[in-house]
């Protein structure tokens, strides 16, 4: 199962499984992943999980900002639509850094390029 580690100059002070269809992201009390931080949206971001549609046993998964106001950035890189996220991902919301990590990510995973239909 992925987590996403939250840091603090580099040291994880807490995780979050990532388990179920989605989790949210944002200073709203609804979502699965609260930061109470102005920097960060009411509804900041989305993490979509998904079943691998050609690899079985395989989960994907995919950041998606909400429109956020300050934006959601994976490895310094602002994410715009959908964003494949891979094991060691850095994810920056507001002033605040996850890391993505998925010890089950495979080295095909990470070298597949598949286009969305």
């Amino acid at each position: 199962m992925a987590v996403l580690a939250q840091l603090m100059d580099g040291v994880v002070v807490k995780t979050f499984e990532l388990e179920g269809a989605s989790i949210t992201i944002g200073r709203h009390p609804e979502n699965d992943i609260r930061i109470d931080e102005i920097a960060v949206s009411g509804n900041h971001a989305r993490i979509d999980i998904e079943e691998n549609q050609y690899l079985d046993g395989v989960k994907d998964y995919y950041i998606v900002d909400a429109a956020s106001t300050n934006g959601t950035f994976v490895n310094d890189t602002r994410v715009t639509g959908r964003q494949r996220l891979n094991n060691e991902d850095v994810i920056r919301v507001g002033w605040n850094t996850f890391k993505f990590i998925d010890e089950d990510e495979t080295p095909l995973e990470t070298t597949a390029y598949i286009l969305e239909e």
